[in-house]
């Protein structure tokens, strides 16, 4: 266990009211985001929740702004391939470093978030491609049966039918099928670390790594950092309340161990990176499966990042705590790869 390790002390008080206090970067991330006019997602269908304005949205019309090509490339190709998932083909998309296009590189299998219910490869890209960059690797991001039109375990069955491909396909993919972590942000970091649970019970191949981005990690809606958020942008309670709704046949379902993983078998698992963010109801939650982690034996590194609201892992060009984020999970890959101290 890693003496490294930090979480909230959770008796001690918290900011009230975290969302009236971004950082500077953060605050005109929330600006943008305002001004490009999106409703709020529990007021929509799934239908029209899926054509609002996104955080990624704000970022790159800042970055337009100031004049940077957008979208970005950070020196990464990617290519658009389809997948097996657990009930038919799904898009995927390969990113790997520009100078290292031949060989055999570590491989992280990534997952978007979306609340399982919305988003895709092109609302979560810049999260693969830093990955890509700054870890030195390839990554294979995979798209997933969506709810409600696929409710839950749809989108679980098809990212552990996801990594299963890519252990199988690995070395198509010019990747090393023995050196394959997994990663993902919000929902996407519930289905990493579920990926996970499932290697361990059906006998399959463990990931190296985990990393997991504010990950869905329970199912408190009236904690602290839930409270303290209750209105936070661009995630808040009646936004997950509004999940929920659509993702599960039932509150009762909802409650299922896969989502409830700070009360889960956490035994035997691979070793993780846990980002959290401030201005996030899912904070606390994400704290505590850190802890619990921990408390089962994986290493287990990462911090609370202070001002930062959920979404900001993948705005590193603009948000300051956002590149120090990529770049301490990028270093947490290496490690995990044995590729720490190789020249990128």
């Amino acid at each position: 266990m890693s003496d490294n390790f930090q979480y909230a002390d959770h008796n001690t008080q918290r900011d009230e009211r975290p969302l009236d206090h971004p950082d500077s970067d953060m605050r005109k991330v929330l600006e943008r985001f305002v001004e490009l006019g999106p409703k709020p997602v529990e007021t929509l269908t799934p239908q029209q929740a899926r054509q609002q304005p996104t955080p990624a949205d704000a970022v790159l019309s800042i970055l337009k702004d100031r004049g940077v090509k957008v979208p970005p490339t950070l020196d990464v190709v990617t290519r658009d391939i389809t997948i097996q998932g657990a009930a038919g083909p799904l898009p995927a998309r390969l990113y790997r470093p520009e100078k290292s296009e031949k060989g055999d590189l570590p491989l992280v299998v990534y997952f978007h978030g979306g609340g399982w219910v919305f988003a895709d490869l092109d609302v979560y890209d810049s999260s693969p491609r830093a990955m890509a960059k700054f870890a030195n690797c390839a990554v294979l991001s995979c798209h997933y049966r969506q709810a409600p039109e696929n409710k839950f375990p749809a989108a679980h069955d098809d990212a552990f039918a996801a990594y299963q491909w890519a252990i199988a396909n690995a070395a198509e993919l010019g990747a090393d099928p023995a050196n394959i972590a997994v990663m993902g942000e919000s929902a996407g970091g519930n289905l990493a670390i579920n990926v996970a649970i499932s290697a361990r019970d059906q006998g399959v191949q463990p990931p190296v790594h985990m990393a997991l981005i504010y990950p869905v990690a329970g199912v408190d809606m009236n904690n602290a950092s839930y409270t303290a958020n209750e209105d936070a942008k661009p995630l808040n309670k009646a936004t997950m309340e509004w999940f929920v709704k659509h993702v599960f046949e039932s509150k009762e379902q909802a409650k299922d161990s896969r989502i409830d993983l700070v009360n889960a078998d956490l035994s035997g698992l691979p070793d993780a990176t846990v980002i959290r963010a401030e201005i996030d109801p899912l904070a606390e939650e994400g704290e505590l499966l850190a802890k619990r982690l921990n408390e089962a034996g994986s290493d287990v590194r990462g911090d609370t990042y202070r001002g930062c609201t959920h979404e900001f892992f993948g705005m590193g060009l603009v948000v300051k705590d956002a590149a120090i984020a990529e770049m301490f999970v990028a270093h947490e890959l290496k490690r995990a790869f044995g590729t720490a101290m190789l020249p990128v």
